[in-house]
């Protein structure tokens, strides 16, 4: 689903965010990405559905060569992939409904096609009854719901989310665990950034630790393993 092959990406300041990552994560992989802040796992997040791109090395996702791709294919890319943000990044103006429908608008899916995944994907979140609501009429832990709804709209191979329940109690954050942990049982890759050192710990997942722009461990039921 996701390789790297000696990936190394550089900012303009010379600074090397990632050194020579490689790495592979197989369809149906759910994958935990730790490390102290700066380590590079937002930029390593970023590579993936080509927010950024690699100074050198190549990255495939879901068949696409991600250095490679054209302005007009990314649109294309990025319908295979679910991204999940700390920040949420919903629409003030439009309703829950409307935001999770934008994604399958862009692509002029039927009317009738995004009636239908809008209210699937709203019962699986567990928010029926919240689609006529406006984003700051939801409490935080609902705004997350209402992203991991829009990033599920598509049918996606994969989800990849940069610290999704960084602003969420301990109770919300569960609850978008326990979401992504459904998606995953139904065969979607998950890959998640994070800080939080109890969820890691509980779940026993894959592992992936950054340090300094490399990977330092790899553990298939790994653990956090910081004190930070």
């Amino acid at each position: 689903m996701i390789e790297m092959q000696d990936v190394w990406k550089e900012y303009g300041n010379g600074v090397a965010a990632l050194s020579g990552i490689s790495v592979q994560i197989k369809q149906g992989d759910f994958v935990f990405v730790v490390g102290p802040s700066g380590a590079g796992k937002s930029t390593f997040i970023k590579l993936m559905y080509r927010e950024e791109r690699p100074t050198k090395g190549h990255i495939f996702v879901g068949g696409f060569n991600i250095e490679k791709l054209r302005e007009r294919q990314i649109p294309i890319m990025r319908r295979h992939i679910g991204a999940v943000f700390q920040d949420y990044k919903l629409l003030p103006k439009l309703t829950v409904a409307e935001n999770i429908a934008f994604a399958l608008e862009v692509i002029e899916a039927s009317r009738r096609m995004i009636n239908r995944r809008v209210a699937e994907v709203l019962e699986l979140v567990g928010l029926s009854d919240k689609g006529k609501m406006f984003p700051r009429e939801l409490s935080g832990g609902e705004q997350q719901r209402i992203g991991v709804a829009r990033a599920l709209v598509n049918k996606p191979s994969v989800i990849i989310a940069d610290e999704p329940t960084g602003n969420l109690d301990p109770e919300n954050s569960w609850a978008i665990l326990k979401l992504f942990e459904r998606v995953n049982d139904q065969g979607t890759t998950i890959v998640m950034a994070t800080h939080n050192r109890e969820l890691v710990n509980a779940c026993k997942k894959r592992v992936i630790a950054i340090e300094n722009g490399q990977i330092v461990r790899d553990q298939e039921r790994g653990e956090y393993g910081y004190e930070d």
